[in-house]
């Protein structure tokens, strides 16, 4: 009876605290449902890139240049989607909703391409073999197609972003002495399941739609998304939701403006801790001295007009607080690091040119079966998800054991030898596609490019692996570095970050490319990077990204050095405990100016 009681008193408890109630969610038991999610949507998602262009060419008529472009923009607007993603979770909807609503976004988007190729109305008729000529699209088709696209956007604006950090909410504990370690494990298997899913995109649904037509190949994402969709809600009681905050952009903001406001103002003395405003219920009473200008946005004028009595700015576009500050200090600190990342994502979107040279090679395995040319982007998955699982299952277990210490490589040294890796890559690259050239010209190919040599295109396995390695090092290390060095309440923001410089080397290969275009294409030259790559110049562009590749190291070595060790902006704010804060709001009482 004694037992009964104790047990009904302890469930009334957990019923009636809220905290008490989130302590007990969370955990392993969501990671099944959390990264099914995230990986039936990246199934779904990347499976209708590779064959895109060829759906866009052979049923919307589209030339080639603008059918890329349009792959281009919409890469770039998928990739740009997860800041803008971030930025709600954050600050209204919170990131369980925001991954639910881009979830069902992802959805609709599907099941409207999927209706693109089965409604005959939905797409122009084909084109006349006797006149050959070729219909455009109307502008109520180009509008479904287009609706459809924007829509898978904004759904992997919803998920990308937030799925990750909404998994580390599920396992930060960060008063566990074994939390780092936790979430460098758990960023390492999440990537590993994201790549494999990427791999079942690149294979499994491509030969879907090489060999039962776009409307079985679009419907299949169609019915993974929905799955997704399922699967996600279904685990929403086990969910720890943390609710979002306030605007973080809105408050970046305004320390700016109040910074500008104060410029003529004079720094308090040092250690006049009671000057600077700072939250109640904050340990973080100082400022750092990193960015000092930014500083002014938080000194406290006059008390009495400025601190409302419930402990807030009477008027936040006066007065900002030093957790603000911080913020805003820590993401322009990582910005130059985060700038380091851009060139090897341009290595990385490199997918039009390495299926034309894959579509001219033999790709045939056995004398039956032939790799798709558009699935060898699947070598750059397999050789990422195969290092992080040796990294973490072998590696650092055996030189653990050898060191007889736990050993772990840091994120600035992993980030430094992806971006040496995707060096490598763009030189390979150019070696590769020279001696395919080369060949091609030997044979007599020259001006025919859709020759198939007998090359083997398992020559562009290295560069594959190669880059696969590379953002294994550098996307791994960056985000687990995003997400450590900013503050918990820009979790979100820190996992889109990566997306971000994917959405700006989107459009900077763009621009790359029509540079070089234009540049190689004058006097009626062959252009570098022409149609026909036999005529082209592809190793001469590889040989461009590789020179921009080994001068982006020298600036990711020279950003290392200057941001100095991680995690030193944590060690550098002043903190106080609870009965220090106390004393301090005490002696500030009543105090109007507390500057030189």
């Amino acid at each position: 009876m004694a037992d009964n009681k104790r047990q009904e008193s302890s469930d009334q408890r957990l019923i009636s605290n809220p905290e008490m109630q989130e302590r007990h969610k969370g955990g392993l038991i969501t990671m099944p449902f959390i990264i099914a999610n995230e990986s039936f949507e990246k199934v779904a998602g990347y499976g209708l890139i590779p064959n895109m262009i060829l759906y866009l060419i052979r049923y919307y008529h589209m030339g080639v240049a603008k059918g890329t472009n349009i792959l281009f923009f919409w890469q770039a607007a998928t990739n740009f989607t997860p800041i803008l993603g971030a930025f709600v979770a954050d600050t209204y909807l919170g990131r369980f909703l925001t991954i639910g609503f881009g979830s069902i976004s992802s959805l609709l988007g599907m099941i409207l391409l999927w209706l693109t190729a089965m409604v005959p109305q939905s797409k122009p008729p084909p084109c006349d073999i006797m006149t050959q000529s070729c219909r455009s699209p109307t502008a109520g088709q180009k509008t479904l197609l287009f609706s459809s696209l924007v829509l898978i956007s904004i759904g992997a604006g919803g998920v990308r972003p937030c799925s990750l950090a909404f998994g580390a909410d599920q396992l930060d504990r960060r008063d566990n002495p074994k939390n780092e370690r936790v979430l460098e494990r758990f960023f390492g298997w999440y990537y590993a399941s994201a790549a494999i899913s990427v791999l079942i995109a690149l294979t499994g649904i491509v030969y879907i739609q090489d060999h039962f037509g776009y409307g079985v190949g679009f419907g299949v994402p169609a019915i993974l998304m929905l799955i997704s969709v399922l699967v996600f809600f279904l685990a929403s009681p086990l969910y720890i939701k943390q609710m979002a905050s306030k605007s973080l952009v809105t408050g970046f903001v305004q320390v700016f403006v109040v910074a500008y406001k104060n410029r003529n103002l004079s720094f308090p003395l040092p250690n006049s801790i009671g000057c600077y405003h700072h939250k109640r219920d904050s340990n973080i009473v100082e400022p750092t001295d990193n960015l000092r200008f930014l500083n002014k946005a938080c000194i406290i004028k006059n008390r009495e007009q400025d601190v409302a009595p419930d402990g807030w700015a009477s008027n936040p576009w006066s007065l900002s607080t030093v957790d603000q500050v911080e913020e805003l200090k820590a993401l322009i600190k990582v910005l130059p690091l985060w700038s380091t990342g851009i060139i090897m994502s341009i290595n990385l979107s490199q997918n039009t040119f390495p299926v034309l040279q894959a579509s001219s090679m033999d790709r045939h395995l056995t004398k039956k079966f032939q790799i798709p040319a558009g699935s060898y982007g699947m070598f750059n998955i397999i050789s990422l998800a195969l290092w992080v699982i040796l990294y973490d299952r072998a590696i650092l277990p055996l030189i653990s054991k050898i060191k007889g210490k736990p050993v772990r490589i840091g994120v600035k040294l992993r980030m430094g030898i992806g971006l040496f890796l995707t060096c490598i890559a763009m030189v390979v690259s150019a070696i590769v596609e020279n001696a395919r050239r080369r060949e091609a010209i030997r044979d007599g190919f020259q001006n025919n490019p859709q020759a198939v040599l007998k090359m083997s295109a398992m020559w562009l396995v290295p560069q594959f692996c190669l880059n696969g390695l590379a953002e294994a090092f550098t996307a791994i290390g960056q985000t687990e570095f995003f997400y450590s060095e900013l503050p918990k309440s820009m979790s979100s923001i820190a996992a889109a970050l990566f997306g971000l410089g994917l959405a700006v080397a989107n459009l900077l290969a763009s621009v790359v490319v029509s540079i070089i275009d234009d540049i190689t294409s004058k006097g009626s030259k062959d252009s570098w990077v022409s149609s026909n790559i036999n005529k082209g110049r592809i190793d001469n562009y590889y040989w461009v990204l590789a020179t921009l590749s080994f001068i982006n190291l020298f600036y990711y070595l020279l950003c290392a050095w200057a941001y100095g060790p991680p995690g030193r902006q944590a060690t550098e704010v002043k903190v106080l405990r609870g009965d220090e804060l106390s004393n301090i709001q005490t002696k500030v009482k009543g105090l109007e100016d507390c500057r030189r």
